[in-house]
């Protein structure tokens, strides 16, 4: 190397000796393994624990037993909601149930109270009866449609009240708003058709023979029935703000089930109506019977609703729910 340095120029000699001192400093004395963590087991071992260290810090904490106490605490507070909206809602029920039935039986009982002085007890009760008659009929000439409308509405929330019971709910947790659709249908639509009904009929059928009464009876149980029935389930579904497709397909599966139904019943029933009953006072006879029958025909009607319910929110095939259109309804 001095060699060769001295055949140079001093200017050459130099630069060499400035390229020979900076490959020197860059090079170490020995090689040894790459300090890159990356590549060197050991090191990265020594970096990744302060790693894992935060890792594990940061990892969801088990739920300790303050928050289990506060979830069953929510958990409480919601069941102690839940019974004290419930006990107040039967207390309402409970409130209307007493005082509708306190203001009939005060009405009934009292129907003589202009003339009670020096009555007693048993001249009270004797004479109620035959007294509240006088009165209807009476009612009845002065205003023959308000006065069925008012013994159908009454009659058909009534009906729907045992229907709901007959159902196994308790005797004041009762569905009001079932109970009053009930009742406005009866009010608004039985009342007044039936009145009209009655007269259509006798004109009609104006013979004496023996034959009339079957025949009434037979077009009361096939023509009027499938006309009075199919009114209620519509009337009753655009009252729960169904769709009219969910009304039809309903009405199509209770129509026959409930027509035949009704034939258990109404054919006994109506032998009195056209064969002993005058017309004026065929609806109040009418109504006495569909206590029974408004029991049969709200249960079909609210059971055929609740299936349709409980279908529609049951999962389908692709594992969606489908929508359930709600009657909270009214």
């Amino acid at each position: 190397m001095a060699a060769s340095l001295k055949s140079l120029s001093p200017s050459a000699q130099f630069i060499q000796r400035r390229k020979h001192l900076s490959l020197s400093k860059s090079l170490p004395h020995h090689f040894s393994a790459p300090s890159n963590p990356f590549l060197n087991p050991n090191l990265a071992v020594k970096i990744r624990w302060p790693i894992n260290a935060v890792t594990e810090e940061r990892e969801i904490p088990e739920q300790t037993d303050d928050q289990d106490n506060e979830k069953g605490s929510i958990s409480r507070k919601m069941e102690e909601f839940k019974e004290e909206f419930v006990n107040s809602d039967r207390l309402l029920n409970a409130a209307i149930v007493l005082g509708a039935g306190t203001l009939a039986i005060t009405k009934l009982l009292t129907i003589d109270h202009d003339y009670w002085q020096g009555w007693t007890l048993y001249e009270v009760l004797r004479y109620a009866p035959e007294h509240n008659w006088t009165a209807y009929e009476e009612a009845l000439k002065e205003h023959p449609v308000l006065s069925k409308m008012v013994i159908s509405g009454i009659v058909y929330s009534v009906g729907d009240w045992i229907a709901q019971c007959y159902e196994g709910k308790p005797l004041f947790e009762f569905d009001r708003t079932r109970m009053f659709r009930s009742g406005f249908v009866g009010f608004t639509l039985h009342g007044s058709l039936s009145h009209y009904y009655y007269q259509f009929c006798e004109a009609l059928f104006p013979f004496k023979d023996w034959w009339v009464v079957p025949a009434k009876v037979a077009f009361d149980q096939t023509v009027w029935s499938a006309v009075w029935n199919s009114i209620y389930y519509v009337v009753l579904g655009f009252l729960r703000r169904e769709s009219p497709e969910n009304i039809v397909k309903e009405l199509k599966a209770t129509f026959f089930p409930l027509l035949t139904a009704g034939w258990k019943l109404w054919p006994f029933a109506h032998l009195i109506t056209y064969g002993v009953i005058p017309v004026e006072q065929r609806l109040l006879w009418v109504d006495c019977v569909e206590l029974i029958w408004v029991t049969i025909l709200s249960t079909y009607s609210n059971e055929k609703s609740e299936e349709r319910i409980s279908e529609a929110s049951e999962p389908n095939p692709s594992g969606k729910s489908l929508e359930v259109i709600s009657d909270n309804h009214f």
